[in-house]
Formats: C-alpha cells, structure tokens, sequence
C-alpha cells in the first residue's frame, strides 16, 4: 500500500524535514553538535533540541544557516511563489505601479509613505 498522503504537512513535519536536512549538511561537513554551536552561537542544548524535534526560533535557525554558509538559501524562503491565481496576478501588477517612495534618507520606509512637511490646507 503507498503511503502518499493528500494533505499538504504540518509544521511540525515541516520542522523535522528542515532539521532533517540541517543535521545531514552538519554531518556531510564533519561538523559536530558542539562545533555547529560554537561556530553558531546558538547553544548546544539548542542545536541537539533541534535536530531531534525540529524546533529552533527563526533567530537561531538563521544563526546555524550564517554558520553553514547557507543562508543565501534561507533568505530565498517565500520569494519567487508563482500566484495561485489570475486575480494575485492582477493584484501583484496593481501593487507593483504603486511602490513605496524612498524615505528622505534614500532609504527605503517599507510601504510606508511619508507625509509633506507642509501641507497646505
């Protein structure tokens, strides 16, 4: 009988699989629980919790990447999604031609535009 499952995973199981992978790079380098810690700042405890159960913050999560050399991969997590739909399509073209202006600094405000000094009433 096939073990294909119709459900997407939950995320727990989506814990373990990252940890799953994390623990074979780690073991592939010849790194151990210890070094990856050193190496990571995120405690030993930490490290072993998480490769046993799949729970780490997203903090320490970028701490053990950063210590891998691997968080070019992470910082690809959500980006390039194909839309689900015509209506995201025509939603994310809409967003596109209204992007956030630059903060007066040059940097960016996040979506947040600023107000006029003066506003004339």
């Amino acid at each position: 009988m096939n073990n294909i499952s119709l459900l997407p995973p939950s995320p727990k199981e989506i814990g373990h699989s990252i940890a799953a992978n994390v623990r074979a790079l780690r073991r592939r380098r010849r790194i151990s629980q210890q070094r990856l810690s050193e190496l990571s700042g995120v405690s030993l405890g930490s490290v072993k919790r998480f490769e046993t159960s799949g729970d780490i913050s997203l903090l320490s999560l970028g701490k053990i990447a950063l210590a891998l050399g691997t968080e070019k991969e992470l910082l690809k997590l959500f980006s390039d999604i194909p839309p689900e739909s015509i209506d995201e399509v025509i939603r994310g073209e809409s967003q596109r031609n209204h992007r956030p202006l630059p903060g007066k600094d040059g940097r960016k405000n996040h979506g947040v535009r600023e107000v006029q000094d003066s506003v004339s009433v």
